[in-house]
């Protein structure tokens, strides 16, 4: 069966895998629906953009007659919601935006789609599904060493982010029980991969070490987190909104728990064997030098892991990368990437984009 699926925030980091792998590996139809915030960059599918199966609509979560349009225009028959702001630090600073997008636009979404949602025929409405991807942050942190969360771990947010994707969370799973809306949630640990914005950890060590600037990391870097990679993330979204069973939720994990030191290590260790500092070949100077311990964030949570055995013995998902073999391939992207990543950096990935000028 050919699906109409609509993703929100596709042209964000993950948005961008997803609708990457629904336009080259299967045979539905993608309508991207981002407002393109700082975090949303056209570039990152610039290889679907041309595909006849692909259309795009700069729109704010939050702008209800405007998503109602898209909904009657595009008519989905699956709604991937995506759009968030994700980025912890700046929770902390500024939470005013991640209050507005992931808690007043998920319920402006919820309510759209509910409205579209209700004028369908019997069958479509049966057939319909709004899947809501979240993260295990929601979670708050692990205490031992050998603790996992489950799809039933109760929620302890630390970050205002968190506590807004738990808030989004809940409002989904409220829309299903009080209006039968047929929802289903994941919840992942944390992405790493191609097209990540340079602020978040991996991508952020990566540039700073080609750059010669410091690799800055929180506190000790003892912090645990299980990384996925993020077109193994995708292959499972897309499992989840296709074959999942309405009303449940789906933990999403790499199996790849790392301290963020040894994240950071490796790092370094890649770039020391495929680019080795220039100034320093004969030396043997390592990336390494660079690390620098900063003071810890706020609340900094210690350990994520996530236990993803539902969604591999319900539906069959699981990651195909480790994380070495994952990161190579991050790290290789970035170097063989540089226009996309500079663009970046540069600001010059906002020039000319709707609605913004030029």
């Amino acid at each position: 069966m050919t699906h109409h699926i609509l993703v929100t925030g596709g042209a964000g980091f993950i948005g961008s895998a997803v609708v990457r792998h629904l336009i080259d590996h299967t045979p539905h139809e993608v309508a991207n629906l981002d407002k393109l915030t700082y975090a949303g960059n056209l570039e990152s599918l610039a290889s679907v953009s041309d595909s006849s199966r692909y259309r795009f609509y700069q729109v704010d979560i939050c702008d209800g007659p405007a998503l109602d349009a898209v909904l009657a225009e595009f008519k989905p028959t699956a709604v991937m919601h995506l759009a968030a702001e994700s980025h912890v630090d700046r929770s902390i600073d500024g939470p005013a935006d991640f209050i507005q997008t992931n808690i007043v636009g998920t319920y402006t979404l919820l309510e759209a789609v509910r409205r579209y949602w209700n004028g369908l025929a019997e069958e479509s409405k049966a057939a319909f599904r709004f899947h809501h991807i979240s993260t295990d942050e929601v979670y708050g942190d692990l205490e031992g060493t050998e603790d996992l969360f489950t799809e039933t771990t109760p929620y302890a947010p630390s970050s205002p982010y968190s506590a807004s994707k738990a808030s989004s969370d809940h409002l989904v799973r409220a829309w299903q029980r009080t209006y039968g809306l047929p929802v289903l949630v994941t919840n992942c640990s944390n992405n790493y991969g191609p097209y990540h914005f340079p602020e978040k950890l991996i991508p952020h060590v990566i540039l700073n070490a080609l750059a010669g600037k410091p690799l800055p990391v929180y506190g000790d870097g003892s912090q645990i987190r299980d990384w996925l990679y993020v077109e193994d993330h995708a292959r499972a979204l897309v499992e989840v909104v296709c074959k999942g069973q309405v009303g449940e939720t789906y933990n999403i994990g790499g199996h790849n728990e790392k301290r963020n030191l040894e994240v950071v290590e490796t790092i370094c260790d890649l770039l020391d064997e495929l680019v080795p500092r220039a100034a320093d070949r004969d030396q043997g100077c390592s990336y390494r030098e660079l690390i620098t311990f900063v003071k810890d964030r706020p609340g900094h949570d210690r350990r994520y892991a996530i236990d993803a055995s539902k969604i591999e013995r319900e539906l069959g998902w699981k990651p195909e990368e480790t994380f070495e073999t994952g990161l190579r391939k991050t790290v290789q992207w970035y170097l063989d990437n540089r226009d996309w990543w500079q663009r970046v950096l540069s600001g010059d990935y906002r020039l000319g984009r709707l609605g913004e000028q030029a």
